[in-house]
């Protein structure tokens, strides 16, 4: 038949759809019993209307596929057909299940090689997601074992079809459509000679999958980012500080944000108020304020109902110099991050040491990470926040020129993509000529995404206008980081040849 005389509907089985059912069923299935009787398909049509999908070609019914709901515990472990239509030939449909259980595919054989079982999984698939189950499941047969039964076990003949070294017209479909063979079920349907009675059991994880919960507990899944792209200015106390601070917070909590992120090192200008010619003692004058930053920005975390990424700043700890960035969420906790990787010029000019510990934390709106520039350059430590979940890797930066600030802008870029995360980049702009070493600053802040479909096409989800003090918005949809791990044109983490290299976090102190 040629594809321009087709004019194809896909749309719900009724209940009249019947006769032509029983015909198409008859002429698939003439070796195991042909159709199902009337009353078996009204009832999978009353108890789960949207479960029955089909496709018709002008009015002529071509493909069919009949599902029900099951408890997935149950039927994810070895179960036979008897065990779903029962020998009264009734249904067993659970209407509170939790998975989607996929009773037959089948269509005209005129109208093979034009993909409409994909159809009718794809739309399978949509339910699932929309519905929220847990999963599809599927008992396969395997028509063409007969062929092979004297040279392979049904084990060894899966793994070869796996491998499309044997065709098999349900397994190798199945397969193409992201089905994993779970199990290998003996005596699933006797009376298939083809398949000698055996069965793949097969399942198709909704990755989207929440289980259900009391509402106050679940986890944003819509998350708006704000950052601040900080102007450096003089100033003449902590105060004035914190009062900046603080406008900036209040507007981006205006404007419903989740988080607020401040650049690396955003308090620095505080350093003019003491003397310049010794650096060491100068960065450890601006050590001394860090607590009160850390409690006022944490204060205003709950206050204005928003989650701080305080940008960075030196902390003093036990005559050691580091560079600490808070995470203030919003119930009142405080987590800690010290930057890992030390430029040349903190080690030199502030004798400033790397910290020993990295983590990933739980927030209300999604799992975040801190990398503080310079520790961007390095995707050792992105990858391990991917292994733990990373859905935000916040990058608060401070960089005077613009090739600095693009070393920071392309490998945040790189981790985005290679890591399958959102990445935020926020700097600050200006010159503080009374400051030694923080005399000039260039930054885009920035929020990179993975590379695919569902992103903009650049991989860019919003970025200022350079070396301008301003705000920055822009909002994340962390389901969609779940749906390129697992079904994007690419998967990176998925992809890995972990069998010839790891990334691993030796012991933390």
């Amino acid at each position: 038949m040629a594809h321009e005389e087709l004019h194809l509907n896909l749309r719900n089985l009724t209940e009249e759809d019947y006769p032509q059912l029983k015909q198409l069923m008859d002429r698939i299935y003439d070796d195991i019993g042909g159709a199902w009787p009337e009353e078996t398909i009204k009832e999978l049509v009353q108890k789960f209307p949207d479960g029955q999908i089909c496709i018709e070609d002008s009015g002529e019914l071509i493909a069919v596929a009949l599902t029900v709901l099951v408890n997935y515990e149950r039927f994810s472990n070895p179960h036979t057909y008897d065990d779903l239509i029962l020998k009264n030939e009734r249904v067993r449909h659970d209407a509170v299940g939790d998975a989607m259980y996929g009773l037959d595919v089948f269509i005209h054989p005129d109208y093979r090689g034009y993909r409409l079982g994909r159809r009718l999984y794809e739309a399978r698939k949509e339910l699932c997601r929309t519905r929220n189950y847990r999963a599809i499941l599927a008992g396969g047969r395997i028509p063409n074992y007969h062929k092979f039964s004297d040279q392979f076990t049904p084990a060894e003949y899966i793994e070869r079809v796996d491998r499309k070294e044997i065709y098999d017209p349900i397994l190798t479909f199945q397969l193409s459509n992201d089905f994993q063979v779970t199990r290998l079920m003996h005596k699933y349907l006797p009376e298939d000679q083809k398949s000698m009675g055996y069965a793949t059991l097969l399942e198709w994880n909704n990755i989207l999958y929440t289980p259900p919960a009391p509402v106050l507990k679940t986890r944003k899944t819509n998350v708006r980012m704000g950052a601040v792209q900080w102007q450096m200015r003089e100033f003449t106390s902590v105060e004035e500080v914190l009062k900046q601070v603080e406008y900036f917070v209040d507007a981006l909590s205006d404007y419903k944000s989740d988080f607020a992120l401040f650049p690396e090192f955003f308090n620095a200008p505080l350093m003019g108020l003491t003397d310049q010619l010794d650096q060491t003692r100068a960065i450890r004058f601006l050590a001394g304020f860090t607590k009160q930053f850390r409690d006022q920005m944490s204060e205003m975390a709950v206050s204005y109902n928003i989650n701080i990424v305080t940008g960075s700043m030196p902390l003093l700890d036990n005559d050691r110099l580091y560079n600490v960035s808070y995470l203030c969420h919003r119930d009142g906790r405080v987590d800690e991050q010290r930057k890992i990787h030390i430029t040349p010029h903190e080690r030199r000019d502030w004798v400033i040491e790397g910290g020993n510990h990295f983590e990933v934390f739980e927030t209300d709106a999604g799992r975040v990470a801190i990398l503080i520039c310079y520790d961007i350059e390095f995707p050792e430590l992105g990858r391990i926040a991917a292994s733990q979940g990373v859905d935000i890797i916040c990058v608060p930066f401070w960089t005077d020129t613009k090739n600095g600030y693009l070393r920071v802008r392309h490998c945040a870029q790189a981790r985005a993509i290679e890591n399958e995360c959102y990445v935020v980049i926020t700097g600050s702009v200006g010159n503080l000529p009374k400051v030694e070493n923080l005399d000039v600053q260039y930054a885009q802040s920035s929020v990179f995404s993975p590379s695919d479909f569902a992103f903009p096409h650049d991989a860019v989800m919003a970025e200022t206008t350079p070396n301008t003090e301003m705000i920055m918005f822009s909002d994340m949809d962390l389901s969609k980081l779940t749906l390129v791990r697992d079904e994007g044109s690419v998967t990176n983490l998925k992809d890995r040849r972990t069998d010839m290299y790891a990334v691993k976090m030796n012991s933390q102190k």
